[in-house]
């Protein structure tokens, strides 16, 4: 088990393993009924143990060749606290290009992406962009702790007990995954599982 009150340093992410089980039970969020349980375990296990990047594109007109044809607007009528216990209202960052990052403390291809985040966010910041991290099931302490040792620069959101929210873009198969949002407010990708900084720079570009 990882020990959150010491978490892995940013400067040697590849280090990062996945621990056994989170510190406390997290939510089974994508267990079905029967056979169809087993088959969304078998794919979604991969993901949390830092499987290759899954991307899916859906649309804009704004990035050609990097955003797809179909249309899906994200929800973002969502009111939730920080890491401070500030209120942050999801729909104040429409207009701008949004990375919504959903993650824990305990995933270890989280810890991996973390980093690239940052970058990202000091890179495209000025420029209209910005990442928002929904954690799954961290307490407000932990994830202070936490976002001081990875020098998390983005607003980091508490999504435990909040299940509309997490589930608000569609299923949360496994950690991380990562949604980016257009200035007209279409979801363009969804990454399942961690991506790299190469992958999100060039979406990211194209959107800005």
């Amino acid at each position: 088990m990882t020990d959150i009150d010491n978490p892995t340093p940013p400067s040697d992410p590849a280090t990062a393993s996945v621990p056994a089980a989170p510190a406390r039970p997290s939510p089974v969020r994508w267990v079905a009924a029967g056979a169809a349980g087993v088959a969304v375990a078998l794919f979604a296990m991969p993901l949390l143990l830092g499987g290759p990047d899954r991307t899916e594109t859906a649309a804009t007109p704004e990035a050609p060749g990097v955003c797809a044809a179909k249309k899906t607007p994200a929800k973002l009528d969502f009111t939730v606290k920080d890491m401070n216990g500030a209120t942050v209202r999801l729909a104040d960052f429409k207009g701008k290009v949004v990375l919504l990052n959903y993650w824990a403390t305990w995933c270890g291809p989280c810890k991996v992406e973390i980093p690239d985040l940052v970058a990202l966010q000091d890179r495209y910041r000025d420029k209209g962009f910005i990442v928002l991290g929904v954690s799954q099931d961290d307490d407000p302490e932990t994830l202070r702790k936490f976002a001081s040792a990875f020098k998390m620069n983005y607003p980091v959101l508490v999504g435990r007990d909040q299940a509309d929210l997490l589930d608000a873009q569609g299923p949360l198969w496994g950690l991380p995954t990562s949604y980016l949002i257009g200035r007209d407010g279409i979801i363009c990708t969804r990454h399942l599982g961690p991506a790299t900084l190469e992958q999100f720079e060039r979406e990211v570009k194209a959107l800005l």
